[in-house]
């Protein structure tokens, strides 16, 4: 067998900037192998380049629709042979406010859509796969899944994902399989570009792609449930 079928194997959705990007880079410093899936082609040929063809490759996908995270599944195994790992990291927040302001349905759906079924999809296409290799499934949740301190459907949405990081561990139980729930405080990505920083102070993006690699890493009869991490000084 070659080393490179003996490398662990990690789906990361939302792989092209940001935390996605970041936990790539870490993953393969830690000897993984990593698909990366995101809906820009280019960036993700950026990302995929400067980490290597042999240990990274990059797919094409909306995780919004069912179809494009199946053909996901379908072209990781083709390349690799086997899942151990899966992160559904896409995600996105427009901002949109419950009242007041333009109407933005469209946007709404767009958001609920990845935000909350794309990470159910990556998690009912993957888990069979984490099931036979006893992997590793991880959701990035946020700080506002669990304190609800933005007016608007994006932390609707982060609830929603906490919820699913409880119930898809439950389910999980007894097959071996570890889910953890990664819910990042404010980050210096892309995602703040519209957005009120709620602090001065910013995590970066490998600070969560080393809580990552923190939880995966864990001996099998570990399983780290949630890592909640703020910059210090966010007051919520």
């Amino acid at each position: 067998m070659s080393s490179e079928n003996k490398r662990k194997v990690m789906i990361i959705t939302g792989a092209s900037t940001g935390i996605g990007e970041a936990t790539a880079m870490r993953a393969v410093e830690s000897g993984w192998n990593v698909v990366l899936a995101a809906r820009s082609a280019e960036k993700l040929r950026r990302v995929a380049s400067a980490l290597g063809s042999d240990r990274a490759f990059a797919v094409t996908c909306d995780v919004s629709d069912w179809q494009s995270q199946r053909e996901l599944l379908r072209r990781s195994i083709e390349r690799f042979g086997r899942i151990d790992a899966a992160f559904a990291n896409a995600g996105f927040s427009k901002g949109s406010t419950f009242y007041g302001g333009e109407d933005k349905p469209e946007e709404w759906r767009e958001m609920i859509l990845t935000n909350v079924y794309g990470a159910a999809a990556t998690a009912r296409l993957t888990l069979p796969e984490l099931v036979r290799t006893k992997g590793h499934f991880l959701l990035t949740g946020s700080v506002v899944g669990r304190v609800t301190s933005i007016r608007n459907l994006y932390s609707a949405t982060k609830w929603a994902v906490t919820g699913m990081a409880q119930a898809i561990r439950n389910e999980m139980s007894g097959t071996g399989v570890r889910v953890t729930l990664v819910e990042p405080g404010v980050v210096d990505t892309p995602f703040w570009e519209h957005l009120q920083k709620p602090c001065e102070a910013e995590l970066q993006p490998d600070d969560i792609a080393r809580a990552v690699i923190f939880a995966i890493s864990q001996p099998p009869h570990v399983d780290v449930n949630e890592i909640l991490i703020r910059p210090t000084g966010q007051p919520l």
